[in-house]
């Protein structure tokens, strides 16, 4: 099968192509029921790809991978495992799915928030808000005896 195409976005403008010489794809059985074909066909399908060394991805792009998808890794190679079609060739191509979309959104460069200040207004509303909470709570307590 061809490589990976991860399609342009925030972090890769032109996209990026991960060559099929740098993806490792593994075969087993799938779990679960599948008639006759079962025992027959390896159609489950892992496929690894180590970020460290993918031409791929620039240095800041493997960064981000790296941080972004350090729950996920094996050291620096990222496994993606489908085996949710009968057909191996279904299952290679969602796994190809997957792995495109893992990288495009592991690349997106971080949101900065720059810090504002709560603006009169709405510091006031909420010191009113709070007032009146107080005088609905302070009407529940039991009246006193005089």
């Amino acid at each position: 099968m061809n490589g990976v195409h991860v399609s342009p976005g925030p972090g890769a403008p032109q996209g990026l192509f991960i060559p099929a010489s740098e993806l490792q794809e593994q075969f087993s059985h799938a779990s679960g029921p599948g008639g006759q074909g079962v025992n027959t066909t390896d159609s489950r399908v892992q496929l690894s790809l180590d970020l460290a060394t993918t031409t791929a991805l620039n240095e800041r792009q493997r960064n981000r991978a790296l941080a972004n998808l350090s729950s996920r890794l094996a050291g620096t190679v990222l496994t993606i495992t489908a085996s949710e079609h009968r057909s191996q060739q279904r299952n290679r191509r969602a796994a190809r799915q997957r792995l495109s979309a893992l990288l495009r959104e592991a690349v997106i460069p971080p949101v900065v928030r720059r810090p504002t200040k709560p603006t009169r207004g709405s510091q006031r509303r909420r010191l009113e808000g709070k007032r009146a909470r107080a005088e609905i709570k302070r009407g529940r307590k039991r009246p006193s005896e005089w």
